[in-house]
């Protein structure tokens, strides 16, 4: 009987303070942290992009640095309109955060021509020479008045051409054809000086319309071209790199102007090592969908100095006509050590 008792006994205790601990964790629960401002991102690339991913974390960061009080959502796969009419929103504060091409931005701030002009680098790590330095602050003061204030510099690598059915081998192959571009009056002008047809397409067009024959080939980078599956379709890739286009990380005028200073500067220093962070990404997402869609049939054409050397001397009245006030800042980057 005793041991009965014993073994009631034992139950009841563990019932009690069984019962005891739910009602202690339903009664005094941990208050979640409220936001005090929910704020929109947008981007047009899809989850598993460089860029995308640059934006998940600094949305991460900002949120950790401000312990909760800043939320920012993300929306990506061009969820919230093509880049023309993210920019609109943001100078309005309709959307609060974007990455944008300067392709796209540069007719907003014309001294942003300067860092798309076609063969303006040697390579990358002559761009974020100029980026990162006294010459990429300068050209950011190109916002003021924008709507918009830039945040930090994204990756974005070379472009180059691929076609659907005839390889790009010469500037003659070019002749005639009909290439998509970004809505960008530069690149429209450098397809032209090229010999080519521009076809102004907002990015998530552009399959359909090599599907169907709407334009002969487009220009990006690997990543976009693999992540688009765009290399199904337009198998010949044109190593030419005829432009590095960075882009921009940037917050609506409106929304920065609400928030506090002391948000502001966490704001800064999370794009900041956002940018980091996206750039490592870049290069390693280069080489793998380098070699992705070169192992599902892309067919890679290099072209030789001299034949690069045609297309940059084609591509000069580009130069003239968007840069001819810039002169001297061209022969700065150019010259940079």
């Amino acid at each position: 009987m005793k041991k009965i008792k014993r073994s009631v006994l034992i139950f009841t205790l563990i019932t009690f303070f069984t019962v005891f601990l739910i009602l202690y964790h339903l009664f005094h629960k941990v208050p979640s942290v409220v936001p005090e401002y929910v704020l929109t991102y947008a981007e047009n690339q899809a989850r598993n992009y460089p860029t995308t991913l640059g934006a998940y974390y600094f949305a991460d960061l900002v949120n950790e640095k401000t312990e909760g009080k800043i939320e920012i959502l993300i929306y990506d796969s061009s969820a919230l309109g093509s880049e023309p009419s993210v920019i609109q929103q943001l100078q309005i504060g309709g959307i609060d955060f974007s990455r944008i091409s300067i392709s796209t931005l540069a007719d907003i701030a014309p001294p942003l021509h300067v860092v798309q002009l076609p063969y303006l680098y040697r390579d990358s790590e002559h761009m974020w020479k100029v980026l990162d330095g006294e010459i990429g602050q300068r050209l950011l003061t190109s916002f003021e008045d924008s709507g918009m204030v830039p945040l930090s510099w994204y990756d974005a690598g070379s472009r180059s051409f691929y076609t659907t059915d005839k390889p790009i081998r010469s500037l003659e192959d070019l002749q005639g054809m009909r290439i998509r571009v970004p809505e960008s009056s530069l690149m429209e002008d450098l397809i032209s000086a090229l010999g080519g047809i521009p076809v102004p397409m907002a990015f998530d067009k552009v399959y359909s319309a090599l599907e169907t024959g709407q334009i002969d080939g487009a220009e990006n980078n690997w990543p976009s071209y693999e992540s688009t599956r765009h290399y199904e379709t337009a198998v010949y890739y044109t190593i030419d790199e005829h432009t590095r286009i960075p882009e921009v990380q940037l917050i609506s005028k409106a929304t920065w102007d609400k928030l506090p200073e002391q948000y502001q500067t966490i704001i800064m220093e999370c794009a900041a090592k956002s940018a980091e962070y996206e750039r490592l990404l870049w290069k390693r997402r280069t080489q793998s969908s380098k070699e992705y869609v070169i192992k599902n049939g892309c067919l890679v054409i290099d072209l030789s100095p001299e034949e690069i050397q045609k297309f940059r001397q084609a591509s000069f009245p580009v130069y003239e006509k968007y840069c001819s006030d810039y002169m001297d800042l061209i022969k700065e980057i150019q010259n940079l050590k």
